[in-house]
């Protein structure tokens, strides 16, 4: 599979140059870091949550987990992960389970934790488990300088 059509349409939207590598299947984020040979705290991992209210993106690095209860309180909610099965509804144009860190392109209220801000370059999802897609970080802090962010990892 290419990288996701939204993806694409976005990352041009914002003229943000971008490679993508190619890499043995993987099932998580650390086995992407893994067989890419890219350090995880530089890999943009996205967790879909959910509440009575919607869907919330967290975008943290692949070598951290997300503390829901912290997220839940500095964004006033009471998230949970999402369902697995809501993945393939809200990403249709990605393989299930690869999520790109972008709720932008999906719509989707999205928060980034602040330890991959300031990454010399910033890896992510293209839409399946064979590429991933490399911009530089300051492109990627620009693409994410309307969303929120703040430190909820660990």
């Amino acid at each position: 599979m290419a990288i996701a059509h939204s993806i694409v349409e976005l990352l041009q939207q914002h003229h943000v140059p971008y490679a993508v590598m190619r890499h043995a299947h993987s099932a998580s984020s650390r086995e992407t870091a893994a067989a890419a040979h890219v350090s995880p705290a530089c890999i943009a991992k996205a967790v879909v949550l959910a509440d009575a209210h919607g869907y919330v993106l967290a975008v943290v690095p692949a070598d951290r987990y997300v503390e829901i209860e912290k997220l839940s309180q500095v964004l006033g909610r009471e998230l949970k992960l999402a369902p697995e099965g809501m993945l393939d509804q809200l990403f249709g144009d990605c393989e299930p389970g690869a999520v790109p860190p972008f709720g932008e392109a999906y719509h989707l209220d999205t928060i980034v934790d602040d330890a991959l801000l300031g990454e010399p370059e910033v890896f992510f999802e293209s839409g399946d488990h064979e590429e991933l897609v490399c911009v530089d970080g300051e492109e990627f802090a620009r693409l994410m300088g309307r969303t929120r962010h703040g430190a909820f990892s660990h």
